[in-house]
């Protein structure tokens, strides 16, 4: 009787733990716990084996961390992400050293033509000289007309004689040398010429070289007519015995050149 008794509370004790095992799989899915079944604290006769006042499924302590594993592959690369903000400029650096040089570039193209300049001439730029070799024993009138195109109305024109002038047969007489311009004698600044007096000289035939010169202001532009004529001094002498050129070359120089400053 005794023994159907113990047969029959084990099978159920048995039984009742079977079903504990399957409700606490089901409650947490996670496999049985294969733990041995400690003994019941609340069991009779002294620590022998009997059942258990109530049963709970309570999870164990965590377990210790396990060591790191086996690093993964790459993975692939990421998009590109937008551009930031531009940062604040940075300090200037230090001078780096000159390149080499590069090879010349493409000539470029013609540029618009530019606004016409003010007038300025050089001394190069419009003169004339008229040369001849010959005597001229005239003592009052035209020794010779240099001709000359003047560019400009606001410029000026600078002439000189070079050449043998002679007085001579006479005491107390006077031989003047002087510019025309178109005919007159120039007023702007002055008269272009030179005299040459002599006090005694019956006997004396002086031909040395002589030079006359100067700047004539006013002049219109175009065509004009330079003539160097010999006559009568101003000083009230009278006329010598004049005589232009001797064994040597006349020289009459003409230059346009820009007006003197004020």
């Amino acid at each position: 009787m005794l023994r159907s008794r113990v047969k029959v509370t084990t099978m159920l004790f048995v039984l009742i733990l079977l079903l504990m095992a399957t409700s606490c799989t089901a409650k947490d899915n996670k496999p049985p716990d294969t733990k041995p079944v400690q003994s019941c604290p609340s069991c009779n006769n002294g620590g022998q084996t009997g059942m258990w006042t109530y049963m709970t499924c309570v999870p164990g302590a965590p377990g210790a961390p396990g060591s790191d594993g086996a690093k993964g592959d790459l993975g692939s690369p990421g998009k590109t992400g937008t551009q930031g903000p531009r940062g604040a400029d940075g300090k200037k650096g230090a001078k780096g050293e000159p390149g080499i040089q590069g090879s010349t570039g493409h000539k470029g193209e013609r540029g618009d033509k530019g606004d016409s300049g003010t007038t300025r001439l050089a001394s190069h730029m419009n003169w004339k000289e008229c040369a001849w070799k010959k005597e001229y024993s005239t003592d009052s009138g035209l020794i010779y007309n240099c001709d000359f195109v003047k560019k400009y109305p606001d410029s000026s024109l600078h002439v000189y004689y070079a050449g043998n002038l002679r007085v001579g047969r006479c005491d107390q007489c006077c031989s003047r040398w002087y510019f025309t311009f178109n005919g007159a004698e120039c007023s702007s600044p002055g008269t272009i010429d030179g005299a040459f007096y002599m006090a005694t000289g019956r006997s004396h035939y002086l031909h040395r070289h002589r030079h006359v010169e100067g700047h004539c202001n006013n002049i219109q532009k175009g065509k004009v007519r330079l003539g160097f004529w010999v006559g009568k001094c101003f000083t009230g002498q009278k006329l010598a015995d004049a005589h232009t050129g001797w064994h040597s070359i006349n020289r009459i120089f003409i230059e346009e050149v820009p007006k003197a400053q004020q």
